[in-house]
């Protein structure tokens, strides 16, 4: 199958219609016109008519793509473009069903969580920018203390109140009990947690509350008008702030979490305390941080271990 097979007259009218109909891009029909090519390549491969494919022929067809290195979604795009013809042919009563619907390519492998090496978020989270505003000094290395050293999700952070409060539990609200070190956070589903504040946190609370004075509302970090932090404005200090303490990966919130779970699992190997930390419903979502900590791992060894290195 090295030469592209000859477009059949009903794949060319159907890419006529497209091109005029849908008023495709250029390179939007250049791709339907390579997919359904290759379509047709597979088709006289198997020396069967191009209408006359069924879903096992299908299937076939993605067994082999995939098995030939094509990624889950680039399967996943052609898959679309086959379907989008037979849906066509359908219609023109060229064809009684459609081979492509029910079939699913290859599922993607979900990408591991991007979490920072200890050392960078330790610099991280030791950073002090000097000459800065104190105030927005304070309040920065609190958050970070907080998304590091606890694992919160950065609306769990942002909805966090200064102290607890009627308000806080009946508009889905968080808080920090400083005295007794806790952070009593609402999380997905509505379910609420406590969690430890270490000693780095309460410290950095320490020195922000005072600063943050008890003007502008109930919320534990607030802007310079007074308003709630948004969201949108931790990401955008926080990837400031890993750029200046010199990180070469832009930082944000999640990566935090993701770094907190990673860095705890490997000390600890606890599984189910970080799930409840974390404030996973199910364990699986949690065990995702079993492969960084195999990556860890296997980082050390091939570092390391005599036997591992190459001769």
């Amino acid at each position: 199958m090295t030469a592209p097979a000859p477009l059949p007259a009903e794949a060319q009218r159907y890419l006529e219609h497209v091109r005029v109909e849908k008023r495709l891009a250029a390179r939007t029909l250049t791709l339907y016109t390579l997919d359904l090519e290759k379509l047709a390549q597979f088709a006289s491969a198997v020396s069967v008519p191009l209408l006359h494919l069924q879903p096992a022929h299908i299937r076939r067809f993605v067994a082999h793509m995939h098995g030939a290195g094509r990624s889950s979604r680039g399967i996943a795009l052609i898959l679309s473009g086959w379907r989008g013809f037979f849906t066509w042919a359908a219609r023109q009563g060229l064809v009684s069903s459609n081979p492509v619907q029910g079939v699913r390519g290859p599922k993607a492998a979900k990408p591991l969580p991007k979490a920072l090496g200890v050392d960078d978020a330790v610099r991280l989270a030791d950073f002090h920018a000097g000459g800065a505003d104190p105030w927005l000094e304070a309040r920065d290395a609190a958050m970070v203390e907080l998304l590091y050293g606890c694992g919160l999700r950065v609306g769990e952070l942002v909805g966090l109140d200064r102290t607890a409060g009627s308000d806080a539990a009946r508009e889905g609200r968080g808080w920090i009990d400083l005295q007794a070190g806790e952070a009593h956070v609402l999380g997905k589903g509505g379910k609420r947690r406590s969690l430890p504040l270490g000693t780095a946190a309460r410290q950095a609370l320490a020195v922000w509350l005072p600063l943050r004075g008890s003007a502008g509302g109930p919320a534990l970090f607030v802007g310079q008008r007074g308003t709630r932090l948004s969201a949108q404005s931790v990401w955008k200090r926080l990837r400031q702030r890993s750029g200046q303490a010199g990180l070469s990966t832009p930082v944000h919130p999640h990566m935090l979490r993701h770094s907190f779970a990673s860095h705890l699992l490997q000390s600890s190997g606890d599984l189910r305390a970080v799930q409840e930390l974390l404030g996973h419903a199910n364990i699986t979502t949690t065990q995702v941080y079993t492969r960084l900590d195999f990556q860890h791992l296997a980082k050390v060894y091939d570092a390391a271990h005599p036997r591992a290195r190459k001769k």
